[in-house]
């Protein structure tokens, strides 16, 4: 188990050389781990890529194999240590993830650690980012990443769309008219990227609606207030993308999404969370 560890850590930090002071292994020994890995499979697993290290499509095969054998293994330890393990994890969520992919994630940590609670607390970026650095989470995802007193690892990069209620037939009448954002409150990196996208595009935009929640996103995108940009992961049924033909709208950028946890964090538990929050966040690109 220990070389699939040091080869599913190498792909979800970047670099099996941050896999290795993860591990607390020396980078030949990590090294040394993945070559007979790769002898064992009997065939190549991953390859250079500039100056970094990428999976082949054999590699990114076996990786959906690795990463159920350590949830499976790591479910069957936790139950021999569920004795151990009682107490609290932390875990704090931008406010798109907490419908069901939420219970996707705690369902499968539920089964690996069935005597550890969970904590949930759904934020934005910027809360997230200051109570984990102040030690009031263990775990978090973050659409931001600028925390350099903790260990930050950046996931993903998810598709983002603009999206509006389907009575709204255009998204501006005239060509001067601004476009018309509901958006979260600032600081929002979202919010920022949203404008960026349009500035870049030379779009001229005005804020209709800016609110604390999500709900309050979605709701006033469904009285017709505006368009707003948002991962389609939590976008209700009753809304639509936007056709960029149509519409004139600038391309939406992609949004990196942050893992975030405390540099000393050793918790068998944590541990196990922080493997199945990053395999979900992957799960959402392969479906």
């Amino acid at each position: 188990m220990d070389v699939l560890r040091t080869f599913v850590t190498g792909f979800e930090l970047g670099s099996f050389a941050k896999a290795a002071d993860r591990l607390g292994r020396s980078q030949s020994a990590v090294s040394t781990q993945l070559r007979k890995l790769e002898q064992q499979v009997g065939v190549t697993l991953v390859h250079r890529s500039g100056r970094g290290l990428a999976l082949t499509p054999a590699g990114q095969e076996f990786l959906s194999y690795a990463r159920r054998l350590l949830e499976l293994n790591d479910e069957a330890v936790g139950a021999m240590r569920a004795s151990d393990l009682d107490g609290w994890v932390r875990l704090g969520l931008p406010h798109d993830f907490a419908d069901r992919w939420l219970q996707q994630v705690l369902a499968r940590f539920a089964k690996a650690h069935p005597r550890t609670k969970v904590e949930v607390h759904v934020d934005q970026s910027a809360a997230l980012v200051e109570m984990t650095t102040g030690g009031k989470l263990d775990v978090a995802l973050a659409w931001i990443g600028n925390a350099p007193s903790l260990d930050v690892q950046q996931i993903d990069e998810l598709d983002a769309s603009w999206i509006a209620s389907p009575e709204l037939e255009t998204v501006r009448s005239r060509q001067t008219e601004p476009v018309r954002l509901v958006t979260a409150d600032a600081p929002c990196a979202i919010r920022a990227a949203a404008i960026t996208a349009l500035d870049k595009a030379g779009m001229a935009w005005r804020i209709a609606v800016a609110t604390p929640s999500l709900a309050g996103v979605w709701s006033a995108v469904q009285a017709g207030m505006g368009i707003t940009l948002r991962p389609v992961v939590g976008m209700p049924a009753t809304l639509r993308t936007v056709d960029l033909g149509q519409s004139g709208l600038p391309p939406p950028p992609r949004l990196p999404i942050f893992l975030l946890a405390g540099r000393d964090e050793h918790n068998e538990a944590v541990a196990t969370l922080r493997m199945m929050v990053v395999d979900a966040v992957n799960d959402l690109r392969r479906t």
